[in-house]
């Protein structure tokens, strides 16, 4: 049975009667220890378990697996095990999915991959999170934000898309980033954190010029964030003096 929370525990309010899976997709605290997730979490790991031990030419089978593991699935999906998920359920995949070797879904919220969506070797999507507040960590208080890969979408090997972000349509992941906030459409975006660096190749006029304004857009917040951080170091520093 679900469990539920009556009174202030895990920073939810006292009288949310939620199970601790309701809380999670919906981004508010919950408690992971919760013997529902558990046994979801179980269920998934003995799904991605299965897929790995599958005879690679056995297709049948694995569309078994697959549907069975993920929220939804569209036509040709094909996952190259080892995969690793911490429910699966939340996972809602598009027509026409590549999903190669040693990649991690951590699907505590809802993680939306569109259509003739790529996902390169070793490639993480974070939904889970944690506060910074370490006491909040303490009290083991976990918390989730959903993920939206749009259609056209190729995430390069070892790449970390973080919580809440979501990446427009058509966009390229440059291997090894880490994507900290949203992707525009149509733009190749890299490095740690990542940014748009470059529109794609192949785009119409009016689908470039708006391309390069998100890049163009980027470099300015980018520029705008350092200055506001230097003149704080700078405060800071004349307050020790």
């Amino acid at each position: 049975m679900a469990d539920t929370v009556t009174g202030a525990e895990n920073g939810v309010p006292a009288g949310d009667t939620r199970s601790n899976l309701e809380r999670m997709v919906s981004g508010d605290f919950y408690s992971c220890s919760d013997p529902e997730l558990v046994r979801l979490r179980a269920e998934a790991a003995v799904a991605c378990a299965a897929l790995a031990a599958l005879d690679p030419h056995d297709a049948a089978g694995r569309e078994r697996i697959q549907e069975r593991l993920f929220g939804k699935v569209g036509h040709t999906c094909i996952v190259t095990p080892p995969l690793r998920v911490d429910y699966g359920c939340n996972v809602f995949i598009g027509d026409n999915f590549y999903c190669n070797f040693d990649c991690v879904i951590l699907d505590c919220a809802k993680v939306t991959i569109g259509d003739n969506v790529l996902l390169g070797p070793g490639v993480q999507l974070y939904a889970a999170t944690h506060p910074t507040n370490p006491t909040d960590r303490d009290a083991g208080r976990d918390f989730a934000f959903p993920i939206t890969l749009g259609d056209g979408v190729w995430v390069g090997g070892r790449s970390i898309i973080n919580p809440g972000v979501t990446v427009g349509d058509h966009s390229v992941i440059g291997a090894g980033s880490v994507v900290t906030r949203d992707v525009p459409p149509n733009v190749v975006a890299a490095g740690a954190p990542a940014m748009p660096i470059k529109p794609v190749d192949g785009l119409d006029e009016a689908s470039e010029a708006a391309a390069w304004a998100a890049v163009w857009n980027a470099r300015k917040r980018k520029q705008e964030k350092e200055q506001r951080e230097a003149a704080a170091m700078d405060a800071w520093a004349k307050q020790q003096t």
